[in-house]
């Protein structure tokens, strides 16, 4: 069994982050989560789903709800003592999705604010997995500066950009081929979406 971080920021999509959480728990993973504040809105503005709670046991129970699965534990934004900051705790790598610009931003000059900072920077100083999927357009040189610093030190940059060639029908049609590109760029088998032949 392998174990991932995985961060949904303040950005749009946070559809992305929980669809990558269900097929990583499906494959048997375990999954540490962070949600940034801003991003406990925006899940329940664009899906419906209310994973507030008054403490991190609460949402944590939320989650494995969610996901009917206790391989799931979510961390505060503000724990800076939690377990996935620290580098002598094992993680095979981390995702960011949705990265929005701000964490992007903290990430790649080094700015630990927040867990979701801090747990990135570890796994970076780690020499660990991440792969970040920043949700923006357009976008400015700042940014396109901020993703080509991390992909020189090897961070993967996977943008939710949709394909059509596999004749979507709905919606998550795009979010399960944007997930299965993320899936893909960590090496993790899945068929989520149709590949070219």
């Amino acid at each position: 069994m392998k174990s991932y971080i995985v961060a949904i920021s303040g950005a749009s999509g946070s559809i992305l982050g929980l669809r990558l959480i269900e097929e990583l728990l499906k494959s048997g993973n375990r999954v540490y989560l962070l949600i940034s504040e801003t991003a406990f809105l925006i899940i329940k503005t664009e899906t419906g789903l209310d994973l507030t709670g008054k403490t991190e046991s609460a949402v944590s129970k939320k989650v494995q709800k969610h996901f009917s699965s206790d391989k799931v534990r979510y961390f505060a934004e503000s724990n800076l003592a939690a377990p996935v900051s620290s580098g002598s705790f094992i993680t095979d790598g981390m995702f960011v999705v949705p990265c929005s610009m701000k964490t992007l931003s903290g990430i790649a000059n080094g700015y630990a604010n927040s867990l979701i900072e801090r747990a990135a920077d570890v796994v970076l100083k780690e020499g660990r997995m991440l792969i970040l999927s920043p949700r923006e357009t357009p976008l400015s040189p700042i940014h396109l500066e901020n993703m080509l610093k991390l992909s020189r030190i090897g961070v993967g940059i996977v943008p939710p950009i949709p394909a059509f060639y596999h004749n979507p029908k709905e919606i998550m049609d795009i979010v399960d081929f944007a997930v299965g590109k993320i899936l893909d760029r960590a090496g993790a088998a899945n068929s989520l979406f149709k590949r070219w032949k």
